[in-house]
């Protein structure tokens, strides 16, 4: 007879939708370093410094997704080994990371999420719009 041993793996999924307002992304934050600091998911591995992480990059996002696509969606996603921020806004463009320069005023955002992120993706929604992707590595 042969048993099958069940392993429990901790995961955690939360979506909010946000306006098209100056406040989205400070809210946005707030949100998601609440979400990320509760206790069930302190198995996981989760520190300070991710959480400070994925605020900042939820940060970029939001502001970006409000700034040129008007309200958005931020979905956060848990597992033992990642923290996945999705950002979905309505945006006719589609967002691109620029090279880094010392004199540009704004346009840092994506190029600050990517050196923050295990990986970054950009793609299209089926009906107008983006989806943003930023995965953190625990």
């Amino acid at each position: 007879m042969r048993t099958h041993r069940r392993t429990h793996r901790r995961s955690a999924r939360v979506e909010y939708h946000l306006p098209d307002e100056a406040q989205s992304a400070r809210r946005a934050r707030t949100l998601t370093a609440q979400f990320l600091a509760r206790p069930a998911l302190r198995a996981t591995g989760l520190d300070a410094e991710h959480i400070g992480d994925a605020a900042l990059i939820v940060s970029e996002l939001v502001t970006n997704a409000t700034r040129h696509g008007g309200s958005c969606r931020l979905c956060l996603h848990v597992s033992e080994t990642q923290v996945t921020v999705e950002v979905y806004d309505g945006s006719p463009g589609r967002p691109d990371v620029r090279p880094l320069t010392t004199w540009s005023e704004s346009g840092r955002g994506l190029a600050m999420v990517r050196c923050l992120a295990q990986r970054l993706d950009i793609a299209r929604v089926a009906g107008g719009g983006n989806r943003v992707r930023a995965v953190l590595a625990l």
